[in-house]
């Protein structure tokens, strides 16, 4: 029997997944980066990380940066508005 995907990681790049559907915490999620156990509640829709990550590290989905962590993450942890920093005067600088 097949499980099905609870997330999508658009690049393998991405250091974030995104969720197709509510992930409760203390859930262990596979994927082919090995197990990762989610942190607290992921809402459909919303990131985890996929490896821990500082403060001032990007947030990397579709291969790109899209953001930097405000605070320490471990891999499993919510990523979302709450921790990450918009990057967006950054990028049209460069």
């Amino acid at each position: 029997m097949t499980k099905h995907r609870r997330y999508i990681i658009i690049d393998e790049r991405d250091n974030v997944a995104t969720t197709i559907e509510d992930i409760d915490d203390n859930e262990i999620v596979t994927t082919d980066r090995g197990d990762i156990r989610i942190v607290q509640h992921i809402p459909f829709g919303h990131k985890f990380a996929l490896e821990d990550m500082e403060a001032g590290d990007y947030v990397i989905k579709y291969g790109e940066r899209i953001g930097r962590v405000t605070a320490t993450l471990t891999k499993g942890s919510h990523v979302h508005v709450h921790n990450v920093e918009d990057i967006v005067d950054e990028v049209r600088k460069n």
